[in-house]
């Protein structure tokens, strides 16, 4: 069953390389200044409007909301797939290796992904994540961001930066690029410093 799901995987990581290069596009990046209308992933949530409002569970199962940061700090949100697995473990790395970058740029970093506390908890302690992950189990928050599936069936890899006013400033989507979340928040946060 586990090599059955692993050519599975590799299938749906492969069709979506060939659809990349076929049309040459990897990724959605959108930033603008705070107040403007400029329109992403399908009109679900739009750059320049107010941040849709969370309360979540951390991994220590302590509740987590938008409103705590709210005045106080920039915020790097980034939904992802699955603990553990080899992208969504490539990408939390490479924010925990530039976590003191974004606590510099005045930011704190939040994952989101609709594993459980536990799930989360071994993540965070396994690869030594300083910063928080949240337990959305019934992906409403996913839905309220407009973070849909790639291809019609991988949950979806999107990050967002929230100035302290909490308005979305950037969007990035790429299932592939995984650094490239990274690189693309911390731009974001130089133009917003």
């Amino acid at each position: 069953m586990l090599q059955r799901y692993k050519t599975f995987t590799l299938f749906i990581l492969s069709l979506n390389y060939f659809l990349v290069s076929c049309t040459g596009e990897s990724s959605e990046r959108s930033v603008a200044p705070a107040g403007s209308n400029s329109n992403i992933m399908a009109n679900k949530i739009e750059i320049g409007s107010r941040a849709p409002e969370f309360s979540l569970p951390d991994q220590h199962g302590r509740r987590v909301n938008l409103t705590d940061y709210l005045g106080r700090t920039n915020l790097v949100v980034y939904f992802y797939p699955k603990d553990e697995s080899f992208g969504c473990t490539k990408e939390a790395c490479s924010f925990r290796d530039n976590y003191e970058v974004f606590k510099e740029a005045g930011a704190e970093v939040i994952g989101i992904s609709s594993d459980d506390i536990s799930s989360h908890q071994a993540f965070a302690a396994n690869h030594k994540l300083p910063f928080i992950l949240l337990s959305d189990k019934d992906k409403s928050v996913a839905e309220k961001y407009g973070v849909g599936k790639s291809l019609g069936i991988l949950p979806g890899r999107v990050t967002f930066v929230i100035d302290r006013q909490g308005i979305i400033r950037m969007m990035f989507s790429s299932q592939l690029n995984f650094e490239k979340h990274i690189s693309e928040a911390l731009e974001t946060l130089k133009q917003i410093k």
